[in-house]
């Protein structure tokens, strides 16, 4: 996948390996953030993503500096391919005021003491104008370090056309997901009509051994009723028997699926399903027209669930101006700049006001599955069958966990027996965690 088709279709990948993110393992001096006058210049980095994303956060700090005279904003993008290394070399006291960051690279900044927890910062409004799945992201030990304008969700996009053709039910909502078995089943309906015999597009294209194997496919754990970790664990949580049998479920399905070297396997009209995101609509509706229909994940024993989490807005933890940098991030969360933005990528937003009303994520809406499951947040830790929405482990170890499941994923893809390849996951993960005293933070 190209870095241009990662932006535009993901927007949320963490690219660097654990070794990385993590040194100086959280023991260094913690950096001192100062309040400061809430007057004067405030520097602020952000990943360089699409052109129209670029415009839209460049026309926030624009209209921000135009809107008052206490506080000028100077903006400075850096290519997403380097972004978080960028910001993993940069000492703390080098780092702007405000910051961008990837969702799942939070606990690593705040481990190696580069972000400041921002509640003393914000309005109590825009906070609790925050989406809880939102917020979720950016917790950890019960400090609030940062706010996203946009969220993520996953779900099946369907051709109703294919479907109806072969005689396959489907869901209407969240409230009859298709089982693991019945998806099984409408698979073999589909494939069978299909001279391709292919049925199924997972976004093989992207890689599975990425971070797309685990936001993408972490929901098939989770619906299982296990975790990718669990009170700091790994063993017990992600290699269950359950786990297993889901994931030897998720292998049968291989036949079945288009490898999609195009990209173009369901707006080409190839397969009838595609196992993707809210960042795949704007192709898939000009492509398929009022036969797309959008559809929950398949539910594999404990609810159906999605990932959720994207890019964040922070303050450094050696900021001097952080009351400033707080004004700034209040104007940045309002309504304008985040229906601004989410327009500009077609994102789920991250506040309440303007999720329901966007045309997209408000009830009846073409996209109102995936802010229904954001509305029903598990965060890391609190996984039931009642909740939907769950967010990648907030810790430090993320980088492992994520790079040691892909390669699980991946290998039973492949073929590999998913309970020897998830126990060696698990393993592994335990084994990094044991050598860095489960990542907790320094006191």
């Amino acid at each position: 996948m190209t870095d241009a088709r990662r932006t535009l279709r993901l927007g949320l990948l963490l690219t660097l390996p654990a070794v990385t993110l993590t040194a100086c393992g959280g023991t260094g001096t913690a950096a001192r953030t100062t309040a400061g006058s809430g007057t004067g210049t405030i520097s602020i980095w952000a990943h360089q993503g699409q052109d129209s994303e670029n415009t839209a956060l460049q026309n926030a700090v624009a209209s921000f500096n135009s809107s008052q005279s206490e506080v000028k904003a100077t903006l400075k993008f850096v290519p997403e391919k380097d972004y978080t290394k960028t910001l993993t070399a940069t000492s703390a006291s080098a780092l702007p005021d405000v910051l961008e960051f990837d969702g799942p690279a939070m606990a690593s900044f705040v481990y190696n003491h580069k972000l400041a927890p921002v509640t003393d910062y914000l309005s109590p409004g825009t906070v609790a104008n925050a989406t809880d799945a939102i917020k979720a992201q950016s917790t950890l030990d019960g400090k609030l370090y940062g706010l996203g304008i946009y969220d993520s969700g996953l779900g099946i996009y369907g051709n109703k056309k294919l479907l109806d053709a072969a005689g396959v039910k489907y869901p209407t909502g969240l409230d009859d997901p298709w089982t693991a078995a019945d998806f099984t089943a409408a698979l073999q309906k589909l494939a069978a009509a299909n001279p391709s015999h292919k049925a199924l597009d997972v976004k093989e294209d992207y890689g599975l051994a990425t971070e797309w194997g685990s936001y993408g496919f972490s929901p098939i754990v989770w619906s299982a009723g296990g975790a990718l970790i669990k009170q700091g664990k790994a063993a017990g949580a992600l290699d269950t028997p359950a786990v297993a049998g889901a994931f030897k479920t998720f292998q049968s399905w291989r036949p079945a699926i288009d490898p999609d070297t195009d990209g173009n396997a369901f707006a080409n009209g190839r397969v009838a399903l595609s196992w993707s995101g809210h960042w795949s609509y704007p192709a898939y509706s000009k492509a398929i027209g009022s036969d797309l229909v959008v559809l929950p994940l398949p539910d594999f024993g404990s609810g159906p669930k999605t990932g959720q989490g994207s890019w964040a807005w922070g303050i450094g933890a050696g900021s001097k101006n952080a009351k400033a940098a707080g004004k700034f991030l209040d104007y940045l969360m309002g309504d304008t700049n985040v229906s601004a933005m989410t327009n500009a990528n077609g994102a789920v937003p991250a506040t309440k006001t303007v999720l329901s009303s966007s045309p997209l994520y408000k009830p009846g809406g073409p996209l109102h599955l995936f802010a229904q499951g954001l509305s029903q947040p598990c965060g890391d830790s609190d996984i039931n069958k009642s909740c939907v929405a769950v967010t990648r482990p907030v810790t430090a170890g993320y980088p492992v966990i994520t790079a040691q499941f892909s390669q699980a994923l991946n290998a039973v893809y492949g073929g590999a027996d998913p309970q020897s390849a998830l126990t060696k996951a698990a393993r592994a993960i335990d084994q990094d965690f044991s050598d860095n005293n489960g990542y907790s933070l320094s006191k």
